[in-house]
């Protein structure tokens, strides 16, 4: 599947700069709103920022989005049965963890979309026999709306019960790159390799900006 399926994400703009000026990323959403001033419509705009969350990590531990404060970060959501796309997604999202391991300003969040079978201790397991240690990599775990509706109207990521599909889930293996105010600069599919290659190389143009 080629980055961003079916999904009509909004590229504002990409500025690869002239000599002497660093590269950028592009914005990937922006949200519109019409007011009336002195009896004229003024289009106002804006980015969309991922909202305020409030999950439960692999210890149990209550995470929410200013956890992620002061860092860029990957997102994704998955399942830990998932016998399709899952583990080829978290071996590449594993090459990011190595790369950032340890790095204050780089944190991972993978979300559970089978929040029924996937409790925290579960992830825990997961996530040890992945080698990953401490929270830079957070596992999270809620209920079903607030996990779709992050998944679809935020990150717009795909996620859906579906008793006919193999793990009885259907989703998308999207690596969604967002910055340290929250918006989202990046998706890319995380069972090609060419993809996290770029995914690895935009991470480093998003902390250059902070610099």
């Amino acid at each position: 599947m080629g980055r961003l399926g079916i999904y009509s994400f909004l590229l504002l703009s990409v500025l690869f700069g002239c000599k002497g000026e660093q590269k950028r990323l592009p914005f990937l959403q922006l949200e519109t709103s019409e007011n009336m001033v002195d009896g004229k419509t003024v289009i106002d705009s804006s980015f969309r920022t991922i909202p305020a969350f409030k999950l439960l990590n692999q210890d149990s531990v209550e995470v929410t989005e200013k956890n992620f404060d002061g860092t860029i970060y990957v997102a994704d959501f998955f399942f830990t049965s998932c016998p399709t796309i899952c583990p080829v997604m978290h071996r590449n999202l594993l090459k990011v963890y190595q790369k950032y391991k340890d790095n204050p300003e780089v944190k991972l969040a993978s979300h559970t979309i089978d929040v029924k079978y996937d409790v925290p201790s579960r992830m825990k397991t997961y996530a040890t026999k992945l080698g990953v240690e401490g929270t830079q990599w957070e596992y999270l775990w809620g209920s079903r709306d607030e996990i779709y509706a992050l998944a679809e109207r935020n990150y717009l990521v795909s996620a859906q019960e579906d008793k006919n599909a193999p793990g009885g889930f259907i989703h998308q293996g999207y690596l969604v790159l967002v910055d340290k105010e929250k918006r989202i600069r990046g998706a890319y599919d995380g069972t090609q390799d060419k993809e996290v290659e770029q995914l690895l190389s935009d991470m480093d143009v998003l902390l250059a900006e902070y610099k």
